[in-house]
């Protein structure tokens, strides 16, 4: 069967065109249609290295969505919102600390530093996520970061679902001029991320019993009121 590809930006760049047709084998995935795409010389390595949402016919899909015959797949790279600076994520997928690091490097950037936060002593973490709310808040996280650290660019990934025993279930890479604003940029924007973004998780061990982590309620500004403790008048 025959699927059409659509590409943006520099993945447009990357390939001379933003259309490509690739034959794959009836019953075939996303993930199937990226893999033939990551053996093309134009491609392959750039899809190594930059992260990218996926959309089937104008649905976002994942590597698992099938495809049919006269699909229309589109690989949709990270957004150009405001400056740029910024990138953020919630996703089923595995993550790329690789990939991540390479959309924050800058021209100005001297230092790059990265964190993956793993699951550990349990067999599995289930993450759970207001996904909307989620990203956004990762967002002004990572803002705030780039603003506050003088970092040239942030971003942030956060997996939901099933995490298997030593796979990254959050991971952070900023780039700043030196090294001191980089590691202390890294260090609030995966500190707030953990304390702010709804997101919640449930650990597992071998035998399949599990529980919900124990967390607090996030401290945050509300609107029309100021800071103030959860329950209490802004």
């Amino acid at each position: 069967m025959f699927v059409q590809i659509r590409l943006f930006a520099m993945l447009r760049q990357c390939a001379g065109s933003d259309s490509l047709e690739i034959e794959l084998p009836d019953g075939a995935t996303v993930a199937d249609a990226l893999g033939e795409l990551g053996t093309t010389p134009a491609l392959g390595e750039m899809l190594g290295r930059l992260p990218v949402q996926l959309a089937v016919n104008r649905v976002y899909a994942s590597a698992e969505t099938r495809l049919e015959t006269g699909d229309e797949l589109a690989l949709i790279p990270p957004i150009s919102g405001g400056s740029g600076e910024v990138w953020a994520r919630i996703t089923t997928e595995p993550l790329s600390l690789e990939a991540l690091a390479a959309t924050v490097g800058r021209p100005g950037a001297g230092a790059i530093v990265t964190f993956q936060g793993v699951t550990r002593e349990v067999s599995r973490l289930d993450y759970e996520a207001y996904r909307e709310m989620a990203e956004e808040r990762m967002l002004e996280i990572l803002r705030s970061c780039v603003s506050t650290h003088d970092l040239e660019a942030a971003a942030a990934e956060h997996r939901i679902g099933e995490v298997a025993l030593g796979e990254p279930g959050v991971i952070v890479a900023v780039s700043a001029a030196h090294r001191s604003e980089a590691f202390t940029g890294a260090r609030e924007a995966i500190d707030r991320i953990k304390a702010e973004a709804p997101i919640w998780k449930r650990e597992v061990t071998g035998n399949g019993q599990g529980r919900w982590v124990d967390g607090q309620l996030p401290e945050v500004e509300l609107d029309g009121g100021g800071a103030g403790e959860p329950g209490e008048p802004g």
